[in-house]
């Protein structure tokens, strides 16, 4: 190939799986597999919609059917602020015994309508984990009524994890201690060590 060819070539097209160009299609499904397994066993993930300012969230979810699906934004449940259908999400993953990363991630969202086949299907499995709630028969008729239920399928997986921590300070909030806490307090707790 000459010169005036290999510039006129096109540039080979990245891996769907990793999106850096360099993977084969063996990369690709090891990298979406790892996104699975990583899914399965986390029971929290970490999704920050690509819309707005939205912050990154801890979300409870569960992985049904190739994707990770959550449900909130409804009385009670978790809220889902940055997350529209048709949109996208950056998802991590982090180690449940270890807490580091394992696995970054870009989804598409996808609302799921009510009472369709997805929604039941997805809603089943949502309901089954769903921990702390007082009425379980009764969640799948609240959330119909005033949650929404999202599929967040694997589009692209990242393909090097960032060096830094990626630590953010936390979000504003009203809420303060009222008093400085006592001085008597550290004395108190120490006694007590030394008593056990």
């Amino acid at each position: 190939m000459t010169d005036a060819q290999s510039a006129a070539a096109p540039a080979a097209a990245p891996s769907p799986g990793t999106g850096t160009g360099t993977g084969t299609e063996a990369d690709a499904e090891f990298s979406l597999a790892l996104v699975e397994e990583a899914a399965k066993k986390s029971g929290l993930i970490w999704v920050r919609g690509t819309g707005g300012d939205a912050p990154e969230r801890a979300l409870w979810h569960i992985w049904h059917e190739g994707a990770a699906h959550v449900v909130g934004d409804g009385s009670g449940e978790q809220p889902l602020p940055g997350l529209t259908a048709g949109g996208t999400a950056d998802i991590t993953v982090r180690s449940k015994d270890k807490g580091g990363r394992l696995v970054s991630w870009r989804a598409s969202v996808t609302e799921l309508a009510p009472r369709s086949e997805a929604w039941e299907s997805a809603v089943a499995e949502l309901k089954s984990k769903r921990l702390n709630a007082a009425d379980t028969e009764g969640l799948p008729e609240l959330w119909a009524g005033s949650c929404r239920v999202l599929r967040l399928a694997p589009v692209s997986v990242a393909g090097a994890l960032p060096d830094g921590s990626l630590a953010v300070p936390p979000a504003a909030t009203p809420v303060t201690t009222r008093r400085p806490v006592p001085a008597a307090l550290p004395r108190l707790l120490l006694r007590r060590r030394r008593r056990d």
